[in-house]
C-alpha cells in the first residue's frame, strides 16, 4: 500500500540563494529566525512563536473526508514520509511539521482513474498547536480535482505535498477559511511529472496570520503548471503568500496569477514570487503576476516578483505587479454611462475576481468566492 519511490530531493542541482533556502530535514539547518532573514522579513514573528518552538507537543486538525473509488488513504510513519517525499522542509515551520506531527498521511489516486467527484478535506481546528504532514500522489494519465479546507481556530503548520504522475491532469484547491484567531503556517511542494497538468488554486479568506510557502518543480519535461490565487485581507490580519516555480526541466510551462483586495488599517498583504529558469531549461515558458487591490485607507500590500534566468534559449518569460485603488478610468467609464458612483465601485470589485474565481473549476467554491466577494463589499459599503 505504501510505495516508496526515489526521493528526488537531492537529485536537482542545488541553488544558493537567500530567496529559496536549501531544503533540509535537519532542524539544525533551520534555527530560530531573528527577522532580518529575507525569508522572514515580512512575516510578524512574535505570532509565529508557537510555531517556531520545538517544545511544543502539538495535536493535529481533526480530519473529514470525502474518497471517491480509486482514491486509498494510509497512514505512514515518518520514515516512510521521508521515502516518499520529493521535497525535504525548506523553513523552520516546516521542519517542525515533519518532526512533530502525531499523524502523517498517504492519500493515493491510481493510475489511470478518472475521478467523477472531487476528494475533499476539512480539516477543523479546535484551538491551541497542531501540526500536520501529508502526501498527494496522483498516478499517472489519472484525473482529479482535490479540495482541502481549513476551518476553526488554531496555532497551526503543514508539510504538504502533491506528487502528480505522467500525464495527469490534477485540480488542487486549498481554501484558507479561519475563524478570527488562527494563524497558519506552512509549506506545500508541487512536483509535475512528464506531460502532466497541474492547476493549483488558492484561497486566504481569514484568521489573524496566513504565510504559505508554495513550491513548484517539474519530474520531466512536458509538464505545465497553473497557479492562481486569491485573498482578501481585513484590518490587523497578515496573509503571504511565497510562491517558488522551479523551471528544472526543459520545454516546460507555468503560469501564476493572485489577485487580492486589502480593507482597514493594519491590513496587509505579501506576494514574492520567485521563478528560476535553470540552464538546461530550455524551450520553457513562464508568466507570473500579482495584483492588489486596495479599498481603505491605511492598507499596506508588499509585491515582489522575481526572475532568475540561466538560459537565453526560452520560449518566453516575464511578470508584472500592480498595486492601487480603484481605477479612474474605469470608475468614470462607468458613472458617465448612467452607472451610480457605489454599483460602479462594486462592478469593478467583482470584476477584478472574477478570472481567478472561474478558474477554481468547482461550480459549488466558486459560487462560495462569488458570494465572498459581495459580503467584502457590503462590509466596505458599511464603513463608508
Amino acid at each position: 500500500m505504501t510505495n516508496t519511490q526515489p526521493n528526488v530531493a537531492g537529485a536537482i542541482e542545488r541553488v544558493e540563494s537567500h530567496l529559496h533556502p536549501i531544503p533540509s530535514w535537519d532542524l539544525a539547518d533551520h534555527p530560530q529566525p531573528t527577522g532580518r532573514e529575507e525569508i522572514w522579513r515580512f512575516t510578524p514573528k512574535r505570532k509565529f512563536k508557537a510555531l517556531f518552538d520545538e517544545t511544543v507537543t502539538p495535536g493535529s486538525l481533526e480530519w473529514e473526508g470525502t474518497f471517491p473509488d480509486g482514491v486509498t488513504v494510509t497512514e505512514i510513519t515518518a520514515e516512510q514520509a521521508r521515502g516518499l517525499s520529493s521535497e525535504a522542509p525548506v523553513d523552520r515551520v516546516a521542519a517542525l511539521a515533519a518532526d512533530l506531527a502525531p499523524n502523517r498521511t498517504l492519500i493515493e489516486i491510481a493510475p489511470e482513474a478518472e475521478l467523477a467527484e472531487p476528494v475533499t478535506l476539512v480539516a477543523r481546528g479546535q484551538g491551541g498547536e497542531a501540526r500536520d504532514q501529508y502526501i498527494v500522489k496522483v498516478g499517472a494519465f489519472a484525473k482529479a480535482t482535490i479540495i482541502i479546507r481549513f476551518e476553526g481556530v488554531a496555532s497551526y503548520a503543514e508539510k504538504a505535498e502533491f506528487i502528480v504522475g505522467d500525464g495527469a491532469n490534477v485540480n488542487i484547491v486549498t481554501l484558507q477559511d479561519w475563524d478570527a484567531g488562527a494563524v497558519h503556517g506552512g509549506q506545500r511542494s508541487v512536483l509535475v511529472g512528464r506531460d502532466a497538468h497541474v492547476k493549483s488554486v488558492t484561497a486566504s479568506l481569514g484568521g489573524d496570520v496566513v504565510r504559505i510557502q508554495e513550491n513548484m518543480r517539474y519530474a520531466a519535461p512536458g509538464g505545465e503548471l497553473e497557479s492562481y490565487g486569491l485573498y482578501f485581507v481585513e484590518s490587523g490580519q497578515h496573509v503571504q503568500h511565497r510562491l517558488f516555480v522551479d523551471h528544472n526541466q526543459p520545454k516546460t510551462k507555468s503560469n501564476v496569477d493572485y489577485r487580492g483586495a486589502l480593507q482597514g488599517k493594519g491590513a496587509h498583504s505579501v506576494w514574492i514570487g520567485d521563478v528560476l529558469i535553470r540552464k538546461n531549461a530550455e524551450g520553457i515558458d513562464t508568466y507570473e503576476s500579482n495584483k492588489n487591490l486596495l479599498l481603505t485607507e491605511g492598507c499596506q500590500a508588499d509585491s515582489v516578483p522575481n526572475l532568475e534566468i540561466e538560459t537565453g534559449e526560452i520560449e518566453g518569460a516575464g511578470h508584472s505587479s500592480t498595486t492601487g485603488r480603484f481605477d479612474d478610468l474605469q470608475l468614470f467609464y462607468l458613472m458617465s454611462r448612467g452607472v451610480p458612483e457605489r454599483e460602479a465601485r462594486r462592478l469593478i470589485v467583482q470584476g477584478f475576481f472574477v478570472e481567478i474565481i472561474r478558474r477554481f473549476g468547482v461550480a459549488e467554491i466558486e459560487e462560495q468566492m462569488t458570494a465572498r466577494v459581495e459580503r467584502e463589499i457590503e462590509a466596505i459599503e458599511g464603513r463608508a
